[in-house]
């Protein structure tokens, strides 16, 4: 699963990669973005902009609109037939923008945070979906970021990873109005040795904490890759 991830990036680094995209006045930096929390999306109707909306899907035939965070992950096994997600892989999909995400590795009893990245210094775009909820006039916006079994790179750490595209021609298809069919070819893994990824504090273990602290490789500890 992917249950924490960070997303620290300056207007001129977005645009450098994604192109001329409206990022909006302030970009909001977080170390630690936490389920129920808010993260950037660009969404595929409105693919020139920065949407800053609700990690946790609430699906638009939700009864009370609430964000238990049961919904931030959709396992892409059996998507496409899934109550909640059957309409947004097919007409409401996402990238996720982060630096990171954090996953936790079970060692000797415990569970060992790591920070997962591009080994390019590039932000990370993970697939996702997304849905809006009304009330009357109200609308909540949210997204869920779509997981699948490990590549390579991640095996050692974790049995699932989110989806990432690392090509802006990835990107653009998957914003593009394409076919379930080709939609659900795209849900796989990464090549492997793009990741890199070292151990952190446990202080990510709290939501407490969100600072730039979070990214600091525990000392004495390598780089796995």
């Amino acid at each position: 699963m992917c249950g924490r991830f960070s997303f620290s990036a300056a207007k001129e680094k977005i645009q450098a990669q994604l192109g001329d995209i409206d990022t909006g006045v302030n970009l909001r930096e977080s170390y630690n973005i936490a389920p129920t929390q808010h993260a950037y999306v660009i969404t595929n109707d409105a693919p020139g902009r920065l949407q800053y909306i609700t990690w946790g899907l609430i699906p638009h035939w939700s009864n009370d609109g609430a964000n238990t965070g049961k919904l931030i992950n959709a396992r892409s096994e059996g998507i496409a037939a899934k109550p909640s997600f059957r309409l947004p892989i097919r007409k409401k999909r996402c990238l996720v923008l982060a630096d990171s995400f954090y996953e936790w590795r079970i060692e000797a009893d415990r569970k060992v945070p790591y920070r997962i990245f591009l080994k390019n210094g590039e932000l990370l775009l993970m697939g996702g979906i997304w849905d809006v909820w009304y009330n009357g006039d109200y609308a909540m916006k949210s997204f869920s970021i779509i997981t699948t079994g490990p590549n390579g790179d991640m095996a050692s750490v974790h049995n699932r990873m989110p989806l990432l595209f690392g090509t802006r021609e990835e990107q653009e298809k998957w914003l593009s109005e394409i076919e379930v069919d080709e939609v659900l070819s795209m849900l796989h893994p990464p090549e492997d040795g793009l990741l890199g990824m070292y151990q952190v504090a446990e202080l990510v273990n709290s939501v407490k904490h969100n600072g730039p602290e979070l990214h600091k490789p525990v000392p004495g500890t390598p780089t796995l890759f």
